[in-house]
């Protein structure tokens, strides 16, 4: 059974962990904070599976492999949500969905009415929308704690260490899936700033994400079930993540009162901030140098590629095969 070693507990080293395991290889993961919790990018993640939303400001590879997403986290920790996404726009900014549907596929143009229909809390208040039936959502902090007990059990190990993957890499096969930590190792690793909300809101039900279009910042609202709700998210070019400015917390909030005025009353139960690792195009990369397999670069993607970016390194290890997101770039 080969050995190998990942270094980094997020969405992308436990994504990788468990498409090894798959193909029996054994597995330790050095995680620096032992645990999941708000010190991880992917803790903050909106947990959509929507590639063909996605595909709005995305290159293709992202819609075309994010399609494998919602049928391997279903797989791996049965809690994905099928129920489409709802894209919608206040009559003022019709343009912005007009662009919308002309830069993505997949998607049924719908009535108010039909909006009634599937959304009763947001009934009377939009004339149109776009219905990505196909996508499906989770939620992130849920579908994490699933995996990694699943790994458990299946025998694969967790250390708490800030173990340096060079290191480790001379001893044996070594993933880095350490995302925005990683880039004292990777030059053209850059941060992009996200702002995040949890609300509390008993007054609104929505089944489904909703994206409510803007031209200055384009809101998602993720229901997580009883009244709470995932609101997000800025895109900030900055690695600076230890405050959320009181601009995105204003356009945030102001955002879903014009979904539902009853957010006026949420409750704000957690307010958001970390760093996406992205490169220069907003693709991910597999990097390899000897022992030492560098995968990173999800942006803001990392629920979606990182099904994908697993299968490749499984793959690129087992089948020496070369991924689609691999680079002449050494590790």
């Amino acid at each position: 059974m080969t050995q190998i070693t990942i270094i980094g507990g997020g969405v992308a080293g436990l994504c990788v962990a468990r498409s090894l395991r798959d193909r029996s290889a054994d597995v330790r993961v050095f995680d620096r904070h032992g645990a999941l919790g708000p010190h991880a990018c992917s803790w903050w993640a909106g947990g959509m599976l929507a590639p063909f939303c996605e595909g709005e400001s995305a290159e293709e590879p992202v819609v075309r492999l994010g399609q494998e997403a919602a049928d391997w986290w279903d797989a791996k920790t049965h809690a994905v949500n099928r129920c489409g996404t709802l894209v919608i726009s206040l009559t003022r900014d019709k343009a912005e969905l007009i662009r919308f549907g002309r830069r993505t596929s997949n998607f049924e143009t719908i009535s108010g009415a039909d909006i009634d229909a599937l959304e009763p809390d947001l009934a009377g208040r939009f004339n149109t929308g776009l219905l990505f039936k196909d996508e499906a959502h989770l939620s992130p902090r849920l579908a994490l704690n699933h995996l990694r007990d699943g790994l458990i059990a299946d025998g694969v190990t967790f250390e708490t260490a800030d173990a340096d993957p060079e290191v480790y890499a001379r001893g044996g096969l070594t993933v880095d899936c350490r995302g925005f930590q990683a880039r004292d190792k990777i030059n053209d690793l850059r941060g992009v700033k996200g702002e995040m909300l949890i609300l509390s809101c008993k007054d609104v039900t929505l089944n489904r994400p909703v994206r409510l279009l803007h031209p200055r910042i384009s809101l998602y609202v993720v229901p997580r079930g009883d009244g709470i709700f995932m609101l997000g998210a800025t895109m900030i070019e900055s690695s600076q993540k230890s405050h959320v400015t009181a601009r995105s917390l204003l356009e945030l909030l102001s955002a879903a009162y014009a979904l539902n005025p009853a957010f006026g009353e949420a409750e704000v139960l957690e307010i958001g901030v970390d760093a996406r690792p992205a490169f220069p195009d907003n693709l991910p990369r597999i990097r390899r140098n000897g022992n030492l397999i560098r995968a990173n670069g999800l942006f803001r993607h990392g629920f979606l590629l990182a099904p994908a970016m697993a299968r490749m390194v499984a793959e690129m290890i087992f089948d020496n095969t070369r991924p689609e997101m691999m680079d002449e770039t050494s590790a």
